[in-house]
């Protein structure tokens, strides 16, 4: 597996690392962050300091960082530290009105990982009114990679609960993904505190909806760790924001 630099342009620190889990330190939960991965230390180094170059596909921004060009190991020191292997080399955004599986299209050109290292999903969910409809959007963040998802759904029952059915199921998809992909842990950002709430049992589960969620959430607890973070909604968190566009894209709306 080829080298790869992980350069951060806006984040808590910013500079080249090493591998992607110093460089998820810096950017998880940071508004704004800026990043990439690159095969040569070059092209990390234009990247930090404002310069446009080519590289492995991951998020895009315009503003420049500190400049800082050291690449910094998983210790903290500089040096040369090897990449942890098993990057994604390629991200893919499948957005569309259609009644297709998203989330199925895209994952089919992602190959599977094992991995030592967790996860990042951001999840939503929206509801069309006037078709009883309800969608999920997902981004996936690994190695310094956006993976994104969505999948529209009908179900009567979960249907009445308007954009939570979506959310819960996005939560599903981000836990199954794990499992799917040899993943040992994740970290699930959401919007609606129900989604970390019914798992832990804070809240009960009434609904046969929520309860089979409830369920599916021991299940899978039992094979990988999983973390729930809340996130404010509609607040400029970018992939918040994100996982909310997919999830309407899929809806057409």
């Amino acid at each position: 597996m080829a080298k790869k630099y992980y350069a951060v342009r806006k984040g808590r620190k910013t500079g080249v690392f090493a591998t992607w889990a110093e460089c998820q330190k810096q950017v998880t939960g940071f508004s704004g962050a800026e990043f990439k991965s690159f095969g040569t230390m070059e092209e990390a180094k234009a990247f930090v300091g404002g310069e446009s170059a080519q590289a492995a596909p991951g998020n895009k921004g315009d503003a420049a960082g500190s400049g800082a060009s050291d690449v910094i190991s998983a210790a903290g020191r500089q040096g040369d530290a090897a990449v942890g292997s098993g990057a994604f080399g390629t991200k893919y955004a499948v957005r569309s009105n259609a009644s297709a599986d998203c989330g199925v299209a895209a994952g089919n050109r992602i190959p599977s990982q094992n991995s030592s290292g967790g996860v990042i999903a951001y999840v939503d969910g929206s509801y069309r009114s006037d078709t009883g409809e309800f969608s999920y959007g997902m981004v996936i963040l690994q190695d310094g990679e956006e993976h994104t998802f969505c999948q529209k759904m009908t179900d009567k029952e979960l249907a009445l609960m308007h954009n939570v059915a979506g959310e819960i199921k996005g939560s599903e998809a981000a836990m199954q993904y794990a499992m799917d992909h040899n993943i040992p842990e994740i970290t699930i950002y959401h919007d609606y505190e129900g989604i970390a709430k019914w798992c832990t049992g804070a809240w009960k589960a009434n609904k046969s909806g929520t309860q089979a969620y409830q369920a599916f959430y021991q299940a899978a607890s039992k094979k990988i760790k999983i973390h729930f973070v809340k996130v404010k909604g509609h607040s400029n968190d970018k992939y918040n924001d994100m996982a909310d566009q997919l999830a309407k894209s899929a809806l057409g709306i």
